[in-house]
Protein backbone atom coordinates (compact mmCIF):
# COMPACT_ATOMS: atom_id res chain seq x y z
CA UNK A 1 0.00 0.00 0.00
CA UNK A 2 1.42 3.48 -1.01
CA UNK A 3 2.09 5.92 1.86
CA UNK A 4 -0.01 8.40 0.82
CA UNK A 5 -2.70 6.28 1.08
CA UNK A 6 -1.73 5.22 4.62
CA UNK A 7 -1.17 9.04 5.59
CA UNK A 8 -4.46 10.10 4.24
CA UNK A 9 -6.37 6.83 6.18
CA UNK A 10 -3.92 8.35 9.41
CA UNK A 11 -5.21 12.03 8.72
CA UNK A 12 -8.66 11.64 8.53
CA UNK A 13 -8.56 8.98 11.76
CA UNK A 14 -6.91 11.95 13.89
CA UNK A 15 -9.60 14.05 12.67
CA UNK A 16 -12.51 11.78 13.73
CA UNK A 17 -10.54 11.37 17.20
CA UNK A 18 -10.37 14.73 17.63
CA UNK A 19 -14.23 15.04 17.53
CA UNK A 20 -15.06 11.94 19.52
CA UNK A 21 -14.40 10.42 22.53
CA UNK A 22 -15.33 7.43 24.73
CA UNK A 23 -17.00 8.00 28.52
CA UNK A 24 -17.93 4.85 30.61
CA UNK A 25 -21.72 5.22 30.20
CA UNK A 26 -21.31 5.57 26.16
CA UNK A 27 -18.17 4.11 25.59
CA UNK A 28 -16.35 4.46 21.82
CA UNK A 29 -16.44 1.74 19.56
CA UNK A 30 -13.29 1.72 17.73
CA UNK A 31 -12.95 -0.44 14.63
CA UNK A 32 -9.72 -2.03 12.57
CA UNK A 33 -9.33 -3.47 9.31
CA UNK A 34 -6.66 -5.47 8.27
CA UNK A 35 -6.26 -7.73 4.84
CA UNK A 36 -6.99 -10.95 6.73
CA UNK A 37 -9.55 -9.64 9.79
CA UNK A 38 -11.15 -7.23 11.41
CA UNK A 39 -11.17 -6.55 15.12
CA UNK A 40 -13.99 -4.07 17.05
CA UNK A 41 -12.77 -2.84 20.61
CA UNK A 42 -15.26 -0.72 23.11
CA UNK A 43 -13.07 1.48 24.84
CA UNK A 44 -12.94 4.18 27.83
CA UNK A 45 -11.17 7.12 26.85
CA UNK A 46 -11.49 9.00 30.22
CA UNK A 47 -9.72 5.60 32.07
CA UNK A 48 -8.29 4.75 28.91
CA UNK A 49 -9.66 1.15 29.32
CA UNK A 50 -10.83 -1.21 26.58
CA UNK A 51 -14.44 -2.32 27.60
CA UNK A 52 -14.58 -5.55 25.30
CA UNK A 53 -13.33 -6.76 22.03
CA UNK A 54 -14.04 -8.75 18.97
CA UNK A 55 -12.45 -10.46 16.20
CA UNK A 56 -13.09 -12.37 13.08
CA UNK A 57 -10.00 -14.29 14.07
CA UNK A 58 -12.00 -15.56 16.99
CA UNK A 59 -14.70 -16.74 14.81
CA UNK A 60 -14.07 -20.07 12.61
CA UNK A 61 -15.52 -19.09 9.73
CA UNK A 62 -15.31 -19.66 6.38
CA UNK A 63 -17.91 -17.47 5.13
CA UNK A 64 -17.16 -14.22 3.20
CA UNK A 65 -15.82 -11.22 4.72
CA UNK A 66 -18.55 -8.83 4.72
CA UNK A 67 -20.96 -11.40 6.42
CA UNK A 68 -17.45 -12.28 8.99
CA UNK A 69 -17.59 -8.27 9.73
CA UNK A 70 -21.38 -8.37 10.35
CA UNK A 71 -20.72 -11.50 13.04
CA UNK A 72 -18.10 -9.36 14.60
CA UNK A 73 -20.38 -6.53 14.68
CA UNK A 74 -23.51 -9.06 17.00
CA UNK A 75 -20.63 -10.09 18.87
CA UNK A 76 -19.53 -7.26 20.09
CA UNK A 77 -23.23 -5.86 20.35
CA UNK A 78 -23.74 -9.25 22.36
CA UNK A 79 -20.22 -8.15 24.62
CA UNK A 80 -21.64 -4.62 25.33
CA UNK A 81 -25.46 -5.23 26.24
CA UNK A 82 -24.01 -8.20 28.72
CA UNK A 83 -22.16 -5.39 30.26
CA UNK A 84 -24.90 -3.04 30.56
CA UNK A 85 -23.81 -1.02 27.22
CA UNK A 86 -26.46 0.14 25.47
CA UNK A 87 -25.04 3.42 23.42
CA UNK A 88 -21.99 3.92 21.87
CA UNK A 89 -19.62 6.56 19.87
CA UNK A 90 -18.75 4.85 16.30
CA UNK A 91 -15.06 5.33 15.27
CA UNK A 92 -14.32 4.13 12.03
CA UNK A 93 -10.72 4.89 12.06
CA UNK A 94 -10.30 6.36 8.84
CA UNK A 95 -11.78 3.91 6.90
CA UNK A 96 -14.45 4.42 4.35
CA UNK A 97 -17.94 3.80 5.41
CA UNK A 98 -18.58 0.50 3.11
CA UNK A 99 -18.30 -2.97 2.75
CA UNK A 100 -16.82 -4.76 5.96
CA UNK A 101 -16.79 -1.55 8.17
CA UNK A 102 -20.61 -0.58 7.07
CA UNK A 103 -21.66 -4.50 7.80
CA UNK A 104 -19.56 -4.40 11.25
CA UNK A 105 -21.71 -1.22 12.16
CA UNK A 106 -25.02 -2.85 10.76
CA UNK A 107 -24.69 -5.82 12.45
CA UNK A 108 -23.75 -4.01 15.69
CA UNK A 109 -26.83 -1.82 15.28
CA UNK A 110 -29.28 -5.04 14.31
CA UNK A 111 -27.86 -6.64 17.91
CA UNK A 112 -29.50 -3.92 19.85
CA UNK A 113 -26.34 -1.14 19.81
CA UNK A 114 -27.38 2.58 19.26
CA UNK A 115 -25.10 4.76 17.58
Amino acid sequence: MSTNKINRRLRIKRSIRNKISGTSERPRLSVFRSNKAIYAQLIDDTTGVTLAAASSVKLDDKTSNIETAGKVGRDIAEKALAKGISSVVFDRSGYLYHGKVKSLAEGAREAGLKF
